[in-house]
């Protein structure tokens, strides 16, 4: 009987945890559910110039690589630096942040200076060129991942070792088939609908006509919104770390930044959540723009001054 009680007593304590690993998994995904949603929207503009029959098997590939980096590189890097070295964590972000940010400002660039990628799509041109695209959606998901895991280990830091490494385990799978469940359905939609339009029913032949006409203005806008994603939560990143216990170095802008913020929000009323939130995301954004385009000016005139450099020698 005694076996039992003690049985019985651990039996409660493990239930206990599952719990407290629930509800904190819980909290902080809800914390990370902003960089979740940039996620789900830069994503699907990889795959914009993509084969229809190589659509699921990339998001698959993609989603494959994001718990690769969240699992094998994020996890334990994050765990051991806040370990370790917490002070580290914040000037990783911010190199990440500073990547985020010319990824914005490139996409700009291009657009600008007319510089389009070939209109064939990627899987017809050559494997590798597949290859290339999954490696270049895999590094922005390592940003973002890096975002999203460092937001949920700030908010279960309080939590014991073991408890944070499965807290952090469940987030990450969490949030990597919720991101690439949603994109996967984005992509598939004018499937869905072409398939709708074939049914004998009026009702489904108009939804699904509307579905393939409104598909490539989704992804348009899903493109612009990606974008101007990467450039707000790249300059957020590098605002907030800028000041972060650690660094310390420039706390100024994001002091600046919030007391506005909170400024906006008090005066405001009912709509002071939302247009306080927006100041932030806009403040976030020109950051992002500011650094991301010094970024593409120094990496785009590099290579104009070498070969300047080279042709003058050789005359």
């Amino acid at each position: 009987m005694g076996l039992l009680d003690d049985i019985a007593a651990l039996a409660k304590l493990a239930a206990a945890s599952i719990d407290d690993v629930g509800a904190a998994t819980g909290r902080a995904t809800a914390k990370a559910a902003g960089v979740v949603v940039d996620d789900t929207a830069v994503t699907p503009q990889y795959l914009r110039s993509v084969a229809a029959q190589r659509e699921l098997p990339i998001v698959k590939k993609i989603a494959l690589g994001s718990i690769r980096n969240k699992l094998i590189f994020i996890l334990p890097a994050a765990l051991l630096l806040s370990q370790f070295l917490p002070w580290l964590l914040p000037i990783v972000l911010m190199v990440g942040g500073t990547y985020l940010a010319y990824e914005g400002a490139e996409k700009i660039w291009h657009k600008i200076s007319g510089h389009h990628d070939a209109e064939v799509p990627a899987t017809e041109v050559s494997p590798e060129a597949e290859q290339k695209m999954v490696a270049g959606a895999i590094r922005t998901d390592l940003i973002l991942s890096a975002e999203i895991m460092v937001i949920a280990l700030d908010e279960v830091a309080s939590e014991p070792f073991w408890s944070r490494l499965a807290i952090l385990v469940v987030v990450a799978l969490v949030i990597t088939v919720i991101v690439y469940g949603i994109v996967a359905a984005i992509v598939k939609m004018d499937d869905v609908g072409l398939r709708l339009a074939e049914r004998d029913s009026g009702f489904s032949k108009r939804l699904g006509r509307g579905l393939v006409k409104a598909m490539p203005r989704v992804l348009a806008v899903i493109s612009v919104v990606g974008t101007i994603a990467m450039l707000w939560v790249g300059g957020h990143i590098l605002l907030v770390n800028l000041g972060a216990d650690g660094t310390g170095w420039i706390p100024a802008p994001y002091e600046w930044v919030h007391h506005l913020e909170v400024a906006i929000h008090d005066a405001t009323g009912a709509f002071g959540g939302t247009l306080g939130w927006l100041f932030n995301t806009f403040c976030s954004a020109v950051v992002g723009l500011v650094v991301g385009a010094a970024v593409v000016a120094v990496l785009h005139l590099l290579p104009s001054r070498t070969k300047a450099d080279e042709a003058t020698a050789a005359h």
